[in-house]
């Protein structure tokens, strides 16, 4: 945009009427967002790390140590369990994080102490009959 401002034409009425020009160009029709809603941060209050905070989040990463990021994902992994639609299902969620527990016992801690120990895959098993049948819902066969 080289055109400048004519003399004696206010700064809003001109800038408004680029903008009038541009839109009947068709120069706003295909923008990245356009017709859907803002995002939600936008009314948050500023915080001078939001683009640290914003690709973290898309990478995935977490701003926990290690220890307690494993401790966060083994207590999902047993909400998993307990939700799960089979006990062998429940097995399954477990014995995935339960190698990680392990590697993390035997390694010293970065951060904070694990304060974790695998879990018993039968114990958990038995647990979630317990829990079906405690609520009144039929246990699934494993």
């Amino acid at each position: 945009m080289t055109e400048r401002k004519p003399p004696g034409v206010s700064q809003e009425s001109w800038v408004d009427h680029q903008i009038r020009d541009a839109e009947a160009r068709g120069e706003f029709a295909s923008l990245p967002g356009a017709g859907k809603p803002l995002p939600a941060d936008v009314e948050a209050p500023y915080d001078e790390l939001w683009w640290i905070k914003r690709k973290m989040a898309r990478e995935g990463m977490s701003v926990l140590p290690p220890a307690l990021a494993l401790r966060k994902e083994a207590e999902d992994a047993l909400e998993a369990a307990w939700a799960a639609p089979s006990a062998e299902a429940a097995r399954r969620i477990v014995a995935e994080v339960n190698p990680r527990i392990m590697e993390m016992m035997l390694r010293p801690p970065p951060g904070p102490a694990l304060g974790l120990k695998p879990y018993d895959l039968d114990e958990i098993a038995r647990e979630w009959h317990a829990r079906r049948t405690a609520g009144g819902a039929s246990a699934a066969t494993d």
